[in-house]
């Protein structure tokens, strides 16, 4: 495999890119200068030194002097600890917390769970989710299930459910999900605030 390929099969696994994107990207950076890749490699190596992963809700944030290892949500004494949300990835929390409308703790799940999958361990944090919720126990009255409004997302929430409800049955903990306000095939991170606060408004 030469560098134009395997640079292509690299681009073709960021979320969301093709073939035909991927091998754009390749293009673009032949097309410049040595100075721009020499920025965009630093880049990425700097991100990598200067951001960590939350051992909380396993949110990627920018490390201080203090090398926290908790982020600075789930730092934040502030915050609503009887509430529990459930996102897929970072840019849903992102998008969630921007919108102000939620102001309680957050877990990223880590992705999907595909409609046909035996593996599932190795698609998200089951396994971490059901320790957090063990550790909150005391704190914690309800878990909001905050998944794209897509096929997958509502296999996803049906799945973690199921996982869910032996432990948090006995402890009545609820469990809810976002209701409506997102519309069919909606992908959490692109809606906007309004959206978000009818959907979590009328969560059940």
């Amino acid at each position: 495999m030469d560098s134009i390929e395997k640079l292509t099969e690299i681009f073709k696994e960021f979320p969301g890119i093709g073939e035909r994107q991927a091998k754009r990207f390749v293009y673009f950076l032949m097309s410049r200068d040595g100075n721009y890749s020499d920025n965009l490699s630093n880049s990425i190596k700097d991100l990598k030194k200067e951001v960590a992963q939350c051992t909380d809700c396993f949110k990627f944030f920018l490390l201080n002097q203090n090398k926290e290892k908790k982020c600075e949500i789930c730092r934040d004494n502030n915050i609503d600890s009887s509430t529990l949300m459930v996102v897929e990835k970072d840019s849903d929390l992102e998008s969630i917390y921007r919108s102000k409308i939620y102001d309680g703790k957050y877990f990223i799940l880590g992705g999907l769970v595909p409609i046909v999958e035996k593996n599932t361990n190795r698609r998200i944090r089951i396994n971490e989710l059901l320790e957090r919720i063990k550790k909150d126990a005391k704190k914690l009255k309800e878990i909001v299930l905050a998944f794209s409004f897509n096929p997958q997302g509502n296999h996803t929430d049906f799945y973690i459910r199921n996982q869910l409800k032996n432990i948090t049955e006995p402890l009545g903990i609820k469990i809810s999900s976002l209701g409506k306000g997102l519309s069919t095939g909606t992908e959490l991170e692109y809606s906007d605030n309004d959206t978000l606060k009818n959907a979590l408004k009328n969560r059940q």
